[in-house]
């Protein structure tokens, strides 16, 4: 099973920009443990959903013929917890992209309000200069993370 930790696109300028929304629930098991009688979303899965949005903006930018993942996060900085029923907006932007990598800075909202900010290296690892090998077929952007963007596409039409 793959996790997918934004909901929707909301606007997507391709090579430059995107954002994405996330509603946190309490319907989300994950928040029953963290932690018992105060649920927050757990920080490690709000950077994650920072990276599907700038990973889909990089992917997108070179058509997916690249295996894009997140290589380091350079920075993650958050000012306040977030919690169910809350709505958390992904803001990411493309600083470079080159045929081995890519970097994004981004800036995470919740209710409207700056959460933080969440800066990250993603590598092509098809262009890698590892020798390492890798199947064919594209593992990262499978149908779940490019209906997501397919999503926008429709509801802009």
């Amino acid at each position: 099973m793959r996790w997918i930790w934004i909901d929707k696109f909301t606007e997507f300028e391709s090579g430059r920009r995107a954002t994405a929304i996330k509603n946190v629930s309490l319907a989300e098991e994950h928040l029953h443990d963290h932690f018992p009688a105060y649920p927050v979303m757990p920080a490690s899965l709000i950077v994650e959903g920072m990276a599907q949005t700038a990973g889909i903006l990089v992917g997108e930018a070179r058509d997916f013929k690249e295996k894009v993942i997140l290589a380091k996060v350079k920075r993650a900085r958050f000012e306040a917890e977030v919690r169910p029923g809350q709505q958390l907006r992904y803001e990411a932007r493309i600083e470079q992209v080159s045929p081995e990598a890519a970097s994004t800075t981004g800036t995470v909202f919740a209710d409207g309000e700056k959460l933080g900010e969440i800066d990250i290296v993603f590598s092509h690892i098809d262009n890698n200069l590892s020798g390492l090998s890798f199947p064919e077929e594209n593992f990262v952007f499978t149908e779940d993370f490019k209906s997501l963007l397919r999503t926008y596409n429709v509801s802009r039409g």
